[in-house]
């Protein structure tokens, strides 16, 4: 690998980890980055996967304001993240990956659009007031369960996927679903990228570079979504969902 390729890698991670600890997105960059470099679409998922992991530290380190009065999802969600993600790398491994690529387009654009059309926050806070909040229920599990095994088998937009169950399951704002999706993330990337690391391909001197970029990417997207208008964000992360989904899908399906 030579100089100008590792340092584009590192500008992509961090571009990538900025993108995925505020919206999911990481791959939308890293992703066609690793390919860039020559690297086979399996190797540049099994790398992109392994290097998410640091994205996961800069991003959980950064969200810890965030994530107080959460540890008792992060309990119960933690567990379902960590077996999600052995699905996942077990079903990328051992699997032909054809059929489920076609459907991620439609997984992400349907993440999107429901993140689209969900109510602000202020009118979620006001059903909770009025005794009516959308809590924590097993769609909260099984959301977290299905989101952490597409993220140990393919995972790009896998954040879309977590933070749109989050938004709409749990009737909190952007900035703390996006912590406890940044957190449940990392344990599926994390557990993926073990496996990963033992049993597939993986381009080490392309994820090192990539995993500088994303610890540095991660550890500023949630001072930006703090700052960030909750109704702009929502609108910019469906946006970006869409337009993933539709190169995702020209990809799969051209």
């Amino acid at each position: 690998m030579s100089a100008l390729e590792f340092g584009l890698l590192v500008l992509a991670g961090i571009g990538a980890g900025l993108i995925g600890s505020i919206a999911g997105l990481a791959s939308l960059i890293s992703y066609p980055a690793l390919l860039a470099t020559g690297l086979s679409p399996v190797a540049a998922n099994v790398t992109n996967t392994v290097a998410l992991v640091l994205s996961g530290v800069g991003a959980v380190s950064a969200s810890r304001p965030e994530l107080t009065g959460q540890r008792a999802r992060l309990v119960r969600l933690g567990p379902v993240a960590l077996l999600g993600g052995v699905v996942g790398a077990v079903l990328l491994l051992s699997t032909p990956s054809g059929a489920f690529e076609k459907l991620v387009p439609f997984l992400i654009a349907g993440a999107a659009i429901a993140i689209l059309v969900q109510r602000p926050p202020r009118e979620l806070a006001a059903d909770a007031a009025a005794g009516r909040p959308a809590r924590d229920h097993w769609s909260l599990v099984v959301g977290t369960f299905a989101a952490s095994v597409y993220a140990g088998y393919f995972g790009a937009a896998a954040g879309v996927l977590l933070l749109a169950v989050y938004l709409l399951v749990t009737g909190e704002g952007v900035p703390r679903s996006n912590a406890l999706k940044n957190v449940v993330l990392a344990l599926a990337n994390g557990v993926a990228a073990l496996g990963y690391a033992f049993f597939a391909d993986v381009a080490w001197l392309a994820a090192l570079p990539l995993a500088i970029g994303f610890l540095l990417g991660g550890r500023l997207g949630p001072r930006v979504v703090r700052r960030v208008p909750q109704t702009l964000l929502r609108r910019l992360i469906a946006v970006a969902g869409l337009a993933l989904a539709v190169r995702l899908g020209l990809d799969a399906f051209g």
